[in-house]
């Protein structure tokens, strides 16, 4: 049996939820957040995240973004490229 999703009627955790709902209603999104979720360590750098979209490294790039600003993704910079991994609020909705 799933198990029901815990909402509070806090104004802010609302809005933050609804906000990572819109983030992930897009379907390139959720591939990313697919894609990360499923690589080693839950952590996938941009590099290797663009050629599976068939997508441009800048639009990968805005939709990486998207995700790290509604808390879904966190971004780390080593040298000159971005890796991306799950935030635990990302790991709570993906399970």
């Amino acid at each position: 049996m799933a198990k029901a999703l815990n909402l509070t009627k806090s104004p802010k955790t609302l809005s933050t939820l609804a906000e990572q709902f819109k983030a992930l209603g897009d379907e390139t999104r959720l591939g990313l957040m697919m894609a990360v979720a499923s690589s080693e360590k839950a952590e996938a750098c941009v590099c290797d995240l663009t050629p599976e979209t068939g997508l441009a490294q800048s639009t990968v790039s805005h939709h990486l973004k998207l995700l790290v600003d509604s808390g879904l993704l966190t971004r780390s910079q080593r040298g000159k490229w971005a890796y991306y991994s799950l935030t635990p609020s990302a790991k709570k909705l993906l399970k």
